[in-house]
């Protein structure tokens, strides 16, 4: 059985987002209010299975609005540079 977890991002009743993290191997689920967070988790969540994490499946709720995806979008992207960079001076 592949390790898969799947992220679905979410609004809450205040309007911020967040992302609901599942295992599906184990069925463990952590509600996630930042991608820093959200990072921590998956990395927490993979280390369980020696790192290796066969798929992350992706959504959201119908109820995202769009502006919500582009800020997620652009903090990934962020986030995503710093790795590549940390990567370089290594």
């Amino acid at each position: 059985m592949g390790v898969v977890f799947e992220s679905v991002i979410k609004v809450g009743e205040e309007g911020n987002w967040f992302i609901e993290l599942t295992d599906t191997v184990r069925q463990r689920t952590v509600i996630c209010h930042d991608l820093d967070e959200y990072s921590q988790k998956v990395e927490d969540f993979g280390a369980d299975y020696g790192g290796h994490i066969d798929e992350v499946k992706w959504s959201k709720d119908g109820d995202v609005p769009p502006q919500t995806m582009d800020e997620i979008r652009l903090e990934m992207s962020r986030q995503q540079e710093d790795i590549e960079k940390e990567k370089e001076n290594s």
